[in-house]
């Protein structure tokens, strides 16, 4: 009975946690107990916060947050949304990648649904299924996020999309059954390079912009 209690208080403070960090702007495995579907906040996820003003060129003050060649598709986004600010969605970006990584180490299938588009979310769901039909638990931790970047971005009609480049530190660990280490080590971080993709549709009332594609960086 704690532990349910205690898995349940972590889940909460972790959509909390993801609310307060982005839905205020208007803007690789555990479970923890499901929250009935009325229960889980209506995050907005990566909404970007109305630019203010006199703030100026939103891509020229984004420097080294863009990769080069990915101006032109960042201007064209601003043009069409004025309330996409790059320093602002890239930080949010930043938290939606600890959020998704945490949430498929955990093995939250609810968490990734509202996160992820349902290609994605149905991918993470096939290998958390692989994984627990083997009896295999991730301990993993992201230890930090040394660089996020927005690689490319664009328009297509209505749906923008935003690519960003993660590097990042993560130290993983695999437990079988018995909780026995088969894999990895807490002491020795790695190395990793994602590139993530997010898309919305710039005309729809609801503004969470959801990954929609994920590859190695």
């Amino acid at each position: 009975m704690y532990v349910i209690v205690i898995l349940a208080m972590i889940a909460g403070f972790l959509a909390l946690r993801l609310y307060s960090v982005l839905g205020k702007r208007t803007g690789h495995e555990q479970e923890p107990a499901p929250r009935a579907a009325d229960e889980r906040p209506r995050a907005t996820v990566l909404q970007p916060g109305p630019v203010a003003q006199g703030s100026g060129d939103s891509v020229r003050l984004a420097e080294g947050l863009i990769a080069p060649g990915a101006e032109s598709g960042v201007r064209a986004l601003i043009a069409a949304d004025r309330s996409f600010d790059v320093p602002q969605f890239v930080e949010g970006a930043k938290s939606a990648y600890k959020m998704v990584l945490e949430a498929f180490w955990r093995g939250d299938r609810d968490e990734l649904g509202w996160l992820c588009d349902d290609d994605v979310r149905a991918s993470f769901e096939e290998a958390i299924t692989a994984r627990e039909a083997e009896g295999h638990v991730l301990d993993n931790r992201l230890v930090r996020i040394d660089k996020a970047q927005i690689v490319e971005a664009s328009l297509n009609g209505r749906i923008a999309e935003v690519a960003l480049r993660f590097e990042a530190d993560i130290a993983a660990i695999t437990r079988d059954k018995d909780g026995i280490v088969i894999a990895g080590s807490m002491t020795d971080a790695v190395g990793t390079r994602d590139i993530w993709t997010f898309s919305r549709d710039i005309r729809s009332a609801d503004p969470n912009w959801k990954l929609s594609e994920t590859d190695e960086g």
